[in-house]
This record gives structure tokens, C-alpha cells and sequence, in this order.
């Protein structure tokens, strides 16, 4: 099945599963933000993220919404569900110990992104 046809039977659950993964992209690999063309709009909301409570909540929605996405039937979606729960729970965990959010200098932290300006 192709992304078009996906679309096409209106399954709310694609929707979230775009979604989700936009949002992680954009989330993680920070260099995005320099290197796509996007809206000062969205790089500011993205910029929101950058602490480890705040990721721990975006994850924690996500996650929710995959949750809730299952509901009905039981599917693959769990796999995401999962680990968007996993990742919220690691990022709460970080802020609850007090550790200060490291960028990832692989995924285009803060070493990566001077690099290409």
C-alpha cells in the first residue's frame, strides 16, 4: 500500500503516526531546523523542546495518542506506543535527577550545526 492510498482510508491512526514522526525528527536532529526551509512559527515551536521536561510531555502526548489509537483493535501501533512512553519516561527521569539536556553531537547537536555555518 502506498502513503497515498494509506491516506485515502481516512485511518486517523496514519495521521498520528505522521505526526508523531515529524515532530520527533524535527525534535532530535535539531541541524533540521538550519538546513529545511521552514516558518519562524514552527522553529519557534520547536525550539520549546529543549529541555528535558518539556520532551518528556511531547513523548508523553504522543505516546498517549498512539495509546488511545489502539483502543478499539489492538495492531502494530503498540510498537510505538511503547516507546514513545519509554522515551517520555527516560526524559523524566533525566529531569527528575536534575541532569541538564546534552544535544546529541551525532544527531546534529550543537558541535554539528556551528560546523555548517
Amino acid at each position: 500500500m502506498t502513503i497515498a492510498e494509506e491516506f485515502a482510508t481516512r485511518n486517523f491512526s496514519i495521521y498520528g503516526q505522521c505526526a508523531s514522526s515529524f515532530l520527533i525528527i524535527f525534535i532530535e536532529i535539531p541541524l533540521l531546523l538550519r538546513i529545511c526551509p521552514t516558518s519562524a512559527k514552527f522553529d519557534t515551536f520547536m525550539r520549546r523542546f529543549t529541555t528535558n521536561y518539556m520532551r518528556a510531555g511531547i513523548y508523553l502526548v504522543m505516546g498517549i495518542i498512539q495509546w488511545l489509537s489502539i483502543i478499539k483493535e489492538a495492531s502494530s501501533l503498540i510498537a510505538a506506543a511503547v516507546m514513545l512512553t519509554v522515551a517520555a519516561g527516560f526524559y523524566a527521569l533525566a529531569g527528575v535527577k536534575g541532569q541538564g539536556f546534552v544535544g546529541s553531537k551525532t544527531l546534529g547537536g550543537q558541535g554539528v550545526a556551528q560546523m555548517i555555518i
